[in-house]
């Protein structure tokens, strides 16, 4: 008992001791459609340290004042952001990178998601030509202005159509190896990034392997909510505030991301190919069963198909996603 008392003291002291940091996107705090292990850090903290982070809106205030939106309510530094010409493919401004002292390859950046707020009282919803699930039936150009209200934590999508909020960061993620070069923000992949993943909200917990020194960590894309699919191209795209506690854990390596919200455990898997992002999933699912719980193999196998709820994560990144979730209300003797 006294043990487990002083761990609980020198943790709490640890934490008492972390530094608290803020990170607002300007034209020189952001990167543009990419992760890339070369892009110089624009902040760094101690491991354990908690940062405030706010994300830029994908569309340009010029778009967004013809779609309706008042010039007062389109942040002065969007403008700024929004003239940068160092491009990569992708289509995402991420706030970053941070970099995190202590962080090594083959160790594994803690992400807890500690507060997310609304940043905009608005959200954009489009589809692009040649893009989505259904290209052939929507060739076209569509976009919508959705209102959000935060008091309510709603979207008002149309008359007699309300969407309950669940704000999240679709991009969260740290430099790919080093050899990868500058890699397109689209596609998720062992780095994380574009996850879309719409469980983790403001309570969770991001694990991702980390590549590079300082593991580099970026976020952005945010989304008041999202349906899993995906499937129209994009989600309610806004902008977001999230306060994150960034923590390097030692010795703790990990294939792919995965996650803990606070009734389940999760692993995820990307590919081009839907059956192959399925398979990576059970296979990380497995490993994960018998690493935490001591199961056999055989036995995690087994499990994945009697308590694990496999979802299709998003269909858009052109890698899909697939995220299984184990309720932690099942290990009762664990």
């Amino acid at each position: 008992m006294r043990l487990r008392v002083l761990a609980l003291f020198f943790a709490c002291a640890a934490v008492a001791l972390a530094d608290k940091h803020t990170l607002a996107p300007t034209a020189k705090t952001v990167h543009w459609g990419y992760y890339d292990a070369k892009q110089p850090p624009v902040l760094r903290v101690k491991s354990g340290d908690s940062v405030e982070v706010r994300t830029e809106m994908i569309e340009t205030p010029e778009r967004l004042e013809r779609l309706g939106v008042p010039a007062a309510q389109i942040p002065a530094l969007s403008r700024e952001i929004h003239k940068l010409k160092d491009k990569g493919p992708g289509p995402h401004i991420l706030t970053g990178p941070i970099y995190v002292e202590g962080a090594e390859p083959g160790d594994t950046l803690e992400v807890q998601i500690e507060s997310i707020r609304l940043a905009l009282p608005y959200a954009l919803n489009l589809f692009l030509p040649g893009l989505g699930v259904l290209p052939e039936d929507f060739p076209f150009e569509y976009s919508k202005l959705i209102p959000l209200d935060e008091k309510r934590m709603v979207a008002r999508f149309a008359p007699g159509i309300e969407i309950s909020l669940r704000p999240f960061f679709g991009s969260m993620g740290v430099a790919p190896p080093e050899t990868s070069g500058r890699i397109s923000s689209a596609p998720p992949w062992i780095h994380a990034g574009n996850l879309d993943n719409k469980e983790l909200v403001a309570g969770t917990t991001l694990f991702i392997p980390v590549h590079v020194r300082g593991a580099l960590f970026s976020v952005g894309d945010g989304h008041a909510g999202q349906g899993n699919g995906e499937v129209s191209l994009t989600a309610l795209e806004t902008a977001l505030t999230g306060v994150f506690r960034l923590t390097v854990r030692k010795g703790k390596r990990l294939r792919w991301p995965r996650a803990e919200t606070p009734t389940h455990y999760m692993t995820m898997g990307f590919d081009e190919n839907l059956d192959t992002a399925i398979r990576t999933t059970l296979r990380d699912m497995i490993e994960f069963l018998t690493e935490r719980f001591g199961l056999s193999r055989e036995d995690a196998y087994l499990l994945s198909s009697d308590a694990v709820d496999f979802s299709i994560t998003q269909l858009v990144d052109g890698k899909r996603g697939v995220h299984a979730m184990v309720p932690k209300s099942i290990f009762t003797g664990r």
